[in-house]
């Protein structure tokens, strides 16, 4: 009898922490993603659903399709990368502005290049958000032609297409 007073007692125990942690987590703003998109073939993998960065609908999910672009002239594509990543190799001819010093560097950026362009963002590949995060950045800044090629430099390289 005291073994199944015991049990029931851990168990409701065990519960109320459960509530507990669940609704920590939900209040916390830096809570751990109950829900995600996970999958790399579907786009950028993402943790976060309620404040996400990521844009599935200014995704360029094909690298034949980032190929066309390039090919055609028209935009300007943009390394998100650090800048020792950017050295290390990049797309030929982008530009590097790093997620992270996006302020540093948007004036001499917008000085080059108007908010008419069209921009490709990119970074490391589909576990990678900081190209995600860089075009947010240049909608702020006015920019309205802005997409994301998320398989980024590794996927670039991969095909053979051309770096520096």
């Amino acid at each position: 009898m005291r073994y199944k007073d015991m049990s029931k007692g851990l168990i409701i125990l065990l519960g109320l922490a459960v509530i507990a942690a669940f609704t920590a987590n939900f209040l916390l703003p830096k809570g751990i993603a109950l829900v995600g998109q996970w999958d790399e073939s579907q786009g950028v993998i993402t943790a976060r659903a309620k404040d996400d960065v990521v844009d599935d609908d200014l995704e360029i999910d094909d690298v034949e399709i980032a190929k066309q672009i390039y090919g055609s002239g028209e935009a300007v594509f943009v390394d998100a990368r650090s800048r020792e990543d950017y050295e290390e190799g990049h797309i030929k001819g982008a530009v590097s502005l790093p997620v992270g010093q996006f302020h540093d560097f948007i004036d001499a950026f917008k000085a080059q290049y108007s908010t008419a362009s069209t921009i490709v963002t990119y970074c490391s590949g589909r576990t990678c958000d900081d190209s995600h995060k860089l075009a947010r950045l240049f909608f702020e800044q006015g920019y309205t032609r802005v997409s994301v090629f998320i398989d980024g430099y590794p996927g670039w390289e991969a095909e053979g297409f051309p770096i520096e």
